[in-house]
C-alpha cells in the first residue's frame, strides 16, 4: 500500500478522510476519543503528509478503494472532511455496499459550479504561486479560516499548510484529479447509506448552497455547530467527535 495510513483503537471501522491542504494529523485532536469505541483509520490522501507525491492524473476514490482493499475491510463508516467530503460521497455512490454510514464536514461537491466570489478568492491565491509564503498567507486570509487563525490552533494549520503547499510546488508532477463520470450532484437521490451533514456557521455561501443539494440524500440528518469555520475539525473537535459517535449507535 502506497499511502501512509495509522489504526487506533478496535470496533467498528470507521475511515476518516482529511480536507485540502492539510494531513491526516488534522484528525489529532478528534481520534484518541472516538477510538475508545471503535476502530479508527485516518490516512494521507496523494500527495500530502508521508504518502507519496501526485506523478499522474489520479482517483482518490480508488486511492480510498485500494486501502480499504489492503486493509481487508468490506463495510466501513466514511468520515469526510471539505474535498474529504467529496472523496467519500463519491465513493458511496460508486460502492454502496462498501459503505455502512456516511459523514460528510462541510463538503464540496462533484460537479457543483462555484460562485464568482469562491472563484477569485482561488484565483488570488493561485496567482502568488510558485511562492510558498506567499501562498499559505493569502490561503489562510479567507473569512472561512477566521476563527481558526483566531485561536491556538493557527500555527499547527499554517504548518501543515505550509508542508502541503511546498510538497505541491517542489514532489507534484500532475495536479489532475479523476472522478467518476456522472456527477455526485447529479445523484444525491442515490446515496443509500444513512447520512449525517455537519458544518459550522462561518462558511463560504457556496457551502450552504451545497447543503441544500445534500438533502436530496434519502437519510439524512443535519448538524450545525455555532462559531465555527471551515477547520471546525481543530476548533470544535469534541463536539464533532460526540456527534459521529451518537450517530454511529443509532
Amino acid at each position: 500500500m502506497e499511502l501512509f495510513y495509522e489504526i487506533e483503537g478496535n470496533g467498528v471501522p470507521i475511515v476518516m478522510i482529511h480536507s485540502g491542504g492539510v494531513d491526516s494529523r488534522v484528525w489529532r485532536y478528534m481520534v484518541p476519543g472516538l477510538a475508545k469505541s471503535f476502530k479508527i483509520i485516518t490516512f494521507d490522501g496523494r500527495g500530502t503528509g508521508r504518502s507519496p507525491a501526485m506523478q499522474e492524473p489520479t482517483s482518490l476514490v480508488e486511492d480510498l478503494r485500494k486501502l480499504l482493499e489492503h486493509l481487508g475491510l468490506d463495510l466501513v463508516t466514511l468520515v469526510g472532511h471539505s474535498i474529504g467530503g467529496q472523496v467519500a460521497t463519491d465513493f458511496t455512490l460508486s460502492y454502496p455496499s462498501m459503505v455502512e454510514r456516511l459523514v460528510v464536514i462541510a463538503p464540496s461537491l462533484t460537479g457543483f459550479a462555484y460562485s464568482q466570489e469562491f472563484t477569485n478568492y482561488m484565483t488570488s491565491v493561485n496567482a502568488v504561486a510558485p511562492d510558498i509564503t506567499r501562498l499559505v498567507e493569502l490561503s489562510l486570509a479567507a473569512p472561512i479560516y477566521r476563527a481558526t487563525m483566531a485561536s491556538h490552533h493557527r500555527s499547527f494549520l499554517t504548518e501543515m499548510h505550509n508542508h502541503y503547499m511546498t510538497r505541491v510546488f517542489t514532489e507534484w508532477r500532475s495536479f489532475e484529479v479523476l472522478w467518476p463520470e456522472a456527477p455526485s450532484i447529479e445523484r444525491l437521490e442515490k446515496v443509500a447509506a444513512s447520512t449525517l451533514f455537519i458544518q459550522g456557521t462561518i462558511e463560504w455561501p457556496d457551502m450552504y448552497n451545497i447543503a441544500e443539494h445534500f438533502k436530496r440524500v434519502p437519510a439524512i440528518r443535519f448538524a450545525e455547530i455555532k462559531g465555527a469555520d471551515h477547520m471546525l475539525v481543530l476548533t470544535h473537535a469534541e463536539k464533532l467527535a460526540n456527534s459521529i459517535r451518537q450517530f454511529c449507535h443509532r
